[in-house]
């Protein structure tokens, strides 16, 4: 894997079409330009796409990835980030297990969404390449969010993992971002903070 990951998990940008009001090649197209550090193509829930329709999106959004030279992961779909040939892929807690996926993909990232002790007690955090904590905040964006954790949750974490690559998850806005950041996280991945920005290069530049 060429990228640190830390570093890679600073400006996070999650997204799928039925997160965007308009092209969403376009929105991704404007994201890495004003900077996002990693982007995760994330088409699920209501109103996404399915079959070719969403396999040639991914493959427009994983070009746009490659000339940017930033990492690519995909959300929860083995096959997916086979075929589009992806840098990682990011499970929640009831996906496919990890230990399952990291020998699938021994090269690959894998990133685990963990929101309490219980998961984390669970989870095979030797075998992940970083933890998507949260949700921190109230979201609108996850139908199925689980119950915010706020920012002692990355706190907690930081503590007991000091080098473990963490980014926040959930409810983070420009206004919140700063804040996710102070409390021990490498950084904040979004999906409306930039999707429903009048002005992506903007809210990048204040995430």
């Amino acid at each position: 894997m060429p990228f640190p990951i830390k570093q890679s998990l600073r400006k996070y940008f999650i997204m799928g079409s039925q997160n965007c009001k308009r092209n969403p090649v376009e929105i991704l197209a404007e994201a890495t330009e004003a900077g996002i550090t990693a982007f995760q193509f994330r088409e699920k829930g209501d109103g996404c796409l399915a079959g070719e329709a969403r396999l040639e999106l991914g493959k427009q959004l994983r070009a746009i990835c490659k000339r940017s030279d930033i990492p690519f992961i995909v959300n929860d779909d083995v096959e997916l980030a086979n075929i589009l040939d992806a840098d990682g892929i990011h499970v929640g807690q009831d996906d496919l297990p990890v230990e399952t996926l990291r020998k699938i993909f021994p090269d690959k990232w894998i990133g685990l969404s963990v929101s309490n002790a219980c998961e984390l007690a669970n989870s095979p955090i030797d075998l992940v390449d970083y933890i998507g904590a949260g949700p921190i905040f109230n979201t609108t964006t996850k139908l199925d969010a689980k119950t915010t954790v706020g920012l002692e949750w990355i706190t907690t974490l930081r503590k007991q993992f000091p080098e473990l690559p963490i980014v926040g998850i959930g409810g983070i806005s420009i206004e919140n971002a700063t804040s996710v950041i102070k409390a021990g996280a490498d950084g904040v991945s979004v999906i409306s903070a930039i999707t429903a920005a009048s002005d992506i290069k903007e809210a990048i530049k204040l995430l």
